[in-house]
């Protein structure tokens, strides 16, 4: 970032301060749930059900991780003839929903769908990632997708992540799921990586019969190219 003396540049410093403002933003603002549940039916997603969590608004759930983590005791969703859900969650990032995720549904569906039933997606607000278990144990499905938007870091405040759960029901753990992050094209990975590298993941964990740890991405690695890598996002949302 250079040097003025035994400091930053003033230019460096201003960066830092801007990107820093931007995360803190992302963060704080709410998801446009009528918005995007308009784009997902015309994205011909159907009639996507609303759900949130017992965080009652933004700033609890900043407070209250758990409260994000359990559906509200009113959302009841009926069960589908479906083996894999998908729940679509503003999480830390609703900035990241908004910009990437009708696109990134819409790709899983597609990709996902050659082979297994896939149920009518969820939208849900103030969610964390073990919401998804208790969607998943009420729609009756085998894998659960949620993706969900990913703690803003300085470099991304719109990054999605796909975290996989087979078998979900409340009480999962964090080691018995498997993730797809930085998905953010185009300098992150993109709708089609993303989709393909969740199909394989979940034909896995159908032969293993479980996700997590013990499942693993063995796809043969990209030839090298001369164009630069993705940014990397280590963040998560859980």
């Amino acid at each position: 970032m250079g040097r003025a003396g035994d400091s930053l540049p003033t230019r460096a410093v201003g960066e830092l301060r801007a990107a820093h403002a931007a995360a803190r933003d992302a963060v704080h603002v709410d998801l446009d749930t009528a918005a995007l549940v308009d784009a997902l039916r015309e994205a011909g997603l159907g009639e996507v059900p609303v759900v949130t969590s017992r965080a009652a608004d933004r700033a609890t759930y900043l407070r209250r991780p758990d409260l994000g983590r359990q559906l509200h005791p009113d959302v009841h969703l009926d069960a589908q003839p479906a083996r894999i859900g998908i729940l679509l969650a503003d999480g830390l990032s609703p900035q990241a929903v908004a910009t990437h995720g009708v696109a990134l549904v819409r790709r899983l569906v597609d990709v996902l769908g050659e082979e297994s039933s896939v149920a009518t997606p969820v939208l849900a607000t103030q969610a964390r990632v073990a919401l998804g278990d208790q969607v998943g144990e009420q729609l009756g499905v085998e894998t659960m997708l949620v993706v969900i938007g990913e703690r803003p870091g300085l470099s991304a405040v719109n990054s999605l992540g796909i975290y996989i759960t087979h078998q979900p029901r409340p009480g999962r753990h964090d080691a018995e799921r498997n993730c797809i992050s930085n998905v953010r094209p185009p300098r992150g990975v993109g709708y089609q990586q993303a989709a393909v590298t969740t199909l394989r993941l979940v034909r896995r964990m159908r032969e293993l019969g479980r996700s997590g740890v013990d499942v693993k991405d063995v796809a043969e690695p990209a030839p090298l190219t001369n164009r630069p890598a993705p940014e990397v996002q280590a963040n998560s949302s859980l």
